[in-house]
């Protein structure tokens, strides 16, 4: 097994950028955000998805509460069943247009468990195909697909229209 690095260089601007701006999920609720990375692809009455702007894989997406909330136990029944809906046709979506192997789907509760953004519950959908990249600290023979925000929020979008 050779060891090759994974080139995501687009995270470079989330590393590096600053963290304390505005919630980028009430900014996509409140439709303030320009472009594909936090338009909502789709939406309940009190929950959105939005792409992941840094992915680890094409079509990473991310589902939260409308409301500005940052613990699971605070949400509320139509929240906690609005956010599975949402994961549930993304991922109907995803498979869809996308033909990923599997999927990872989780919360990051807590900046220690990795959450980047803490005080806004949300919860990742990310596709994986066989040979991709893997979130363990140690990577070995991977591979980045990649695909622009714009054309994955494209097809997205669509797949989650055929849906509705």
């Amino acid at each position: 097994m050779t060891d090759r690095p994974l080139w995501a260089p687009w995270r470079i601007e989330y590393i590096t950028g600053p963290k304390d701006g505005e919630c980028i999920f009430c900014a996509a609720a409140a439709a303030r955000n320009e472009g594909p990375a936090h338009q909502p692809i789709d939406g309940t009455e009190h929950c959105l998805t939005i792409l992941n702007a840094f992915p680890y894989a094409p079509g990473h997406v991310m589902v939260a509460p409308v409301r500005h909330v940052g613990s699971l136990d605070d949400l509320g029944s139509d929240e906690m069943l609005e956010t599975m809906q949402l994961a549930q046709r993304a991922i109907v979506a995803i498979r869809k247009a996308m033909n990923p192997d599997g999927f990872n789907v989780g919360y990051n509760l807590g900046k220690v468990a990795g959450a980047g953004i803490v005080d806004h519950l949300h919860l990742h959908v990310v596709p994986r195909w066989d040979g991709d990249t893997n979130f363990m600290p140690i990577l070995a023979d991977t591979n980045v697909i990649p695909q622009a925000l714009d054309a994955t929020h494209a097809v997205l979008a669509a797949a989650i229209a055929e849906l509705r």
